[in-house]
């Protein structure tokens, strides 16, 4: 590389360059953005990470050098030695901070050539994302992706800083662990050395920062790589990171108190954006009974209303058999929305048949009040008069009912409320509205498996006054977790943590995990609370959602650098690939199948 820079130093970046620098003699380096031919002067813009700087070549000037300006294409790599010059009076660029200037270029080297790029390298290019993808390497020059990702190393310096200051260790845990199959998928590693054993790739480095509070070290952090081998969607990929924390000798307010701070550093620092402190907390239930589910978006009202003692005993059996088993029936008022049409309707009744609702009930309210509805001869004139009056109902006002068991009828119309808020503009990109959801349940009883399973994770520890509900009626119990949502995004979640051993074996085996196999898979972490383990909880936010969010990119994939599709396949180096027959030899494995077909 000596040998083509020859003597060559780079003195700036290309976006550096400003009105102030005029005079000087510069040398910069970049990729061709552009090349023009004016009949004679030749221009090019030449581009890094860091913008664009106009270069101008005269061939009075310096005939070489136009000479080699005539034969660059987009994309090649070269380096330029000019003076900065004032631009031409009409062609300054406001739009552009290097647009008052240009280099007249004395001396110029083609470092590198490029082939013509299957996509042009510009924001207004529509390109396939699998294109993108495969070529990664080019989608990572274009100005919205870099933006993303220089942002993205302000956010971790920021936190970095913040949380240092607060008195933070940043430690680093394993990668190559042991499985503990209580939560999603593992991506498993075999062992040579230990033949027909496997390490597993963190989910979370969870009972390490936990053993590091039992180790003294008080308050740890670490921004790290996570996989699990789950299905993908457009926030969630098989290896993603998180900002992790664990602190000792603290309560949730505490936790919760110096996190949002954090989080209010890290918005300020990298969008200028002020969150309001403290951040309003509510319980989970009283979330699920507004919103209907546990990360509700605020930017927009629309709550949810229950009306199941209004309908009980009422003419309309649905209604009225659902309330006699248990169930609940729940109604949204979408405002002004009586417009919408019969295939508008259908979409939406298909919308909440993905989260198991068996139908769904409209009334469009009419410009004289009355109801427009399929159901309204089922209801007496009171019963009308107080559905309407619950839900605030006014002329142009289509209301949505879901009528089912609580779960399916609480998630599908507060799905529905957010698939409406975004449908209506009501969720307002600028805005950002946080939210502190608190008393998770603990367990949730699983059907299928016959037993509880843990809302949060095994190591979470029961609110102090529901200790006793762990014996008479565990399904009651309610954790110390907290999540904290953002316009309707969990962006992380944490709890105060089980730090007495007795607790943790009662609560393994309230997960059907016999002593046995709590000992095979926890039994360091049940050894360690036995030595002095402190009072200690903590959090992990989701740094590749935090960007999506701060970015208002569409897909976690564009703040992500080398992403992988939704397939969990990296289109640009092809992973997963098959290996040859002496590295499974090597590790004692045979397939019992053969590789699919890419």
């Amino acid at each position: 590389m000596s040998d083509i820079l020859g003597d060559w130093k780079r003195t700036h970046f290309c976006g550096e360059l400003r009105k102030q620098d005029i005079g000087k003699q510069v040398c910069i380096m970049g990729w061709v953005h552009r090349r023009r031919d004016h009949g004679g002067l030749i221009f090019i813009d030449l581009r890094d990470r860091t913008g664009i700087s106009q270069l101008a070549l005269d061939p009075d000037r310096d005939p070489e050098a136009h000479a080699k300006a005539e034969a660059i294409r987009n994309e090649f790599v070269i380096a330029a030695i000019g003076t900065v010059s004032p631009r031409p009076e009409g062609t300054v660029n406001p739009k552009m901070p290097t647009g008052e200037v240009e280099v007249e270029i004395s001396e110029l080297r083609i470092l590198n050539v490029a082939k013509t790029p299957p996509f042009m390298l510009d924001e207004f290019t529509e390109v396939a994302e699998n294109l993108r993808l495969k070529y990664r390497y080019l989608d990572l020059r274009r100005e919205g992706i870099q933006k993303n990702l220089i942002l993205r190393h302000q956010v971790a310096q920021t936190v970095r800083n913040y949380l240092t200051e607060k008195g933070f260790l940043e430690i680093e845990t394993p990668m190559l662990t042991k499985s503990t199959p209580e939560g999603a998928r593992d991506y498993l590693v075999p062992s040579r050395v230990n033949l027909g054993n496997f390490y597993a790739l963190p989910q979370s480095p969870q009972l390490f920062k936990q053993l590091l509070m039992v180790s003294g070290f008080d308050r740890y952090f670490q921004i790290v790589r996570c996989f699990r081998d789950e299905d993908l969607r457009a926030d969630r990929q098989p290896e993603f990171t998180q900002i992790d924390c664990e602190l000792s000798f603290v309560d949730r307010d505490d936790v919760m108190s110096i996190m949002e701070g954090m989080i209010a550093n890290v918005f300020k620092s990298a969008i200028n954006a002020d969150v309001t402190l403290p951040i309003p907390r509510m319980t989970y239930a009283e979330a699920v009974d507004r919103y209907g589910v546990d990360n509700p978006d605020l930017r927009f009202e629309m709550e949810l209303v229950n009306l199941t003692d209004l309908v009980k005993g009422c003419g309309f059996k649905v209604f009225a058999s659902v309330v006699d088993d248990g169930g609940l029936v729940k109604a949204i008022n979408a405002k002004g929305c009586a417009s919408f049409s019969r295939k508008e309707l259908d979409g939406l009744t298909d919308f909440v048949a993905i989260y198991g609702a068996k139908g769904m009930a409209w009334v469009k309210i009419q410009e004289d009040g009355s109801w427009q509805s399929p159901i309204a001869k089922f209801f007496t004139e009171q019963q009308l008069a107080d559905i309407g009056s619950a839900l605030h109902a006014e002329p142009g006002d289509l209301l949505l009912f879901g009528a089912d068991k609580p779960a399916v009828t609480n998630e599908a119309l507060g799905r529905l409320r957010g698939h409406l808020g975004n449908k209506l503009g009501l969720t307002d990109p600028d805005s950002y509205k946080f939210l502190w959801v608190t008393d998770f349940p603990l367990l949730e009883w699983d059907g299928e498996q016959r037993r509880h399973l843990a809302v949060h994770h095994p190591f979470t520890a029961p609110l102090d006054e529901d200790i006793q509900l762990l014996d008479t009626d565990p399904g009651k119990a309610r954790a110390k977790a907290y999540d904290l949502v953002l316009n309707g995004s969990e962006i992380g979640g944490g709890s105060i943590r089980i730090h007495d051993q007795a607790i943790q074996s009662r609560m393994f085996k309230l997960l059907g995990i016999g002593e046995e196999e709590a000992r095979q898979k926890f039994g360091f972490l049940l050894d360690a609370l036995e030595f002095g383990a402190p009072p200690h909880g903590g959090i992990a936010f989701g740094l590749d959602r935090v960007m999506m969010i701060l970015t208002g990119a569409g897909s976690i994939r564009d703040v992500i650098a080398f992403p992988k599709t939704q397939k969990a396949t990296c289109l640009m180096s092809e992973a997963p690939g098959t290996v040859d027959e002496k590295q499974l030899r090597e590790l004692g494995i045979r397939l019992a199948a053969r590789p699919q077909q890419k």
